[in-house]
């Protein structure tokens, strides 16, 4: 899909107006197109005095900006665009809100923390590119006293919250599905995708479960698809080419397991199922469709996810911190059994 980027007119102490980077057809107070080729927020407010790193104070929430792992991912897509929404719900339509995709690049999004933080944003989300190397760029938020809220993975550097699908349970009850239908025999490979905290969750979910039936034998399960379709043909025709009695296929997301599925075909494929995670809505059409692999996808909610961690920022906002900084939301599963009845997002 194509994603218009579209950007903030800088004023002389920060940024005004809407922004919303994929996520939407326009913006208000006349604003202009960032870079395409950093796809961040232009750094112009280096205040680092008192009355910054408060915000107002009053615990109005006047802005919020979301970096999401790759916005050519519709997941990131419909997250940003709950983002604005929420926000708006919550502070009206004066409320800045401001979207850009990281492109799974830690540097980049480093930058776009730091140009956050300098921007004097009340809520950042982070969808981390590296739960680790994002650390640095958090407790400089942090030290700035803005508001840090994770969402679909974890991150360190000390976030107020965190808001996840319940990613061990996504791969378990994905697996668990695998194993039941080969019956607890078989070779299974797994399509993983980009090192972040939630694909490295699923993955263990997933062996946590097929770990439990001796003949079920993991052929693969560490080439990385980078979590889109194109990913998922790559890896999925190496995987063809390698392993020539393959039974299942656990892909960590739905679009490098609908590229899997588009690999299987151009190879004549027909002797293996897919599981995936997402529930998006092209894997809940492919589950549908009679002659798909595609069996089945444990679904996540990127509004919902999207909708709490603006609401968790803004209770923060005004003094009230969760019970429990990690909020994890449950998933369910998706199949040709009960599509007609269950939907994804």
């Amino acid at each position: 899909m194509d994603v218009k980027r579209i950007a903030i007119a800088a004023s002389l102490i920060g940024l005004a107006g809407s922004t919303l980077i994929g996520c939407s057809n326009g913006s208000q107070n006349g604003n202009t197109a960032t870079n395409p080729d950093t796809n961040t927020v232009p750094n112009t407010a280096t205040n680092t005095s008192a009355e910054n790193k408060t915000g107002s104070g009053d615990g109005k929430l006047r802005s919020v900006a979301f970096t999401a792992g790759d916005l050519s991912n519709p997941f990131f897509v419909l997250m940003g665009q709950e983002i604005e929404a929420t926000a708006k719900k919550i502070g009206g339509n004066d409320v800045r809100t401001t979207v850009v995709s990281s492109a799974y690049d830690l540097n980049q999004q480093a930058n776009q923390i730091e140009n956050f933080t300098a921007a004097n944003t009340d809520v950042i989300i982070l969808n981390a590119a590296d739960k680790s190397g994002i650390k640095p760029a958090v407790e400089k938020a942090k030290q700035a006293g803005r508001i840090v809220i994770a969402v679909d993975t974890g991150a360190e550097g000390g976030v107020d919250a965190t808001v996840t699908t319940n990613n061990v349970q996504a791969g378990e009850v994905a697996c668990k599905y695998i194993a039941d239908r080969l019956k607890g025999k078989g070779n299974v490979v797994i399509v993983n995708g980009p090192q972040v905290d939630s694909v490295i969750q699923r993955v263990n979910g997933c062996q946590n479960v097929l770990t439990k039936y001796p003949d079920i034998k993991i052929l693969s399960k560490d080439q990385n698809a980078e979590g889109n379709r194109d990913g998922g043909l790559r890896v999925m025709t190496d995987l063809l080419t390698t392993f020539p009695k393959i039974d299942a296929v656990f892909a960590i997301n739905d679009p490098s397991g609908v590229g899997a599925e588009l690999a299987a075909n151009q190879a004549q494929r027909k002797d293996f199922f897919i599981v995936g995670v997402d529930g998006a809505p092209e894997a809940v059409k492919a589950i549908a469709a009679k002659d798909s692999i595609y069996a089945a996808t444990a679904t996540q909610s990127p509004r919902g996810m999207a909708a709490k961690a603006v609401e968790v920022g803004n209770d923060i906002l005004n003094g009230k911190k969760p019970a429990n900084p990690t909020i994890l939301i449950p998933v369910k599963l998706i199949t040709k059994d009960n599509v007609s009845t269950e939907k994804g997002w």
